[in-house]
């Protein structure tokens, strides 16, 4: 058999409903280097644009998108106070919330692993 034929034939054994797996989907939606940034200081609690500006050291351009793209994928709420001056806050929805445990997880494996890949490289 051809290796074309053998491609095809894996191809065919594909749903052509199957997508990427959870993994890869969840990536998408978060995995982008602002994005963490930004959800995992959010889990401090609810923060000015200019407060997460100066902890994530975004540039108010990109800050401002990535707050566009988290709300629109329902990571994160905005609530505006009207006094003057307007005062603009965001805070984890609880599917924002829920990736909490996921940071803590990958927080203590970054310590054990990436810790111990650094001193073994020295």
């Amino acid at each position: 058999m051809a290796a074309d034929e053998v491609e095809a034939d894996r191809m065919e054994a594909v749903d052509a409903d199957d997508g990427p797996c959870p993994v890869v989907d969840a990536m998408e939606q978060v995995g982008s280097q602002w994005r963490l940034v930004v959800l995992y200081d959010l889990q401090e609690g609810e923060k000015r644009f200019n407060e997460l500006k100066r902890s994530t050291d975004a540039s108010a351009r990109t800050l401002s998108r990535v707050l566009d793209d988290l709300r629109e994928l329902g990571f994160v709420d905005k609530r505006m106070e009207p006094d003057a001056p307007v005062a603009t806050y965001y805070s984890l929805t609880s599917k924002g919330a829920s990736l909490c445990p996921v940071f803590d997880e990958i927080e203590g494996w970054a310590t054990e692993w990436l810790d111990a890949c650094s001193s073994t490289q020295s």
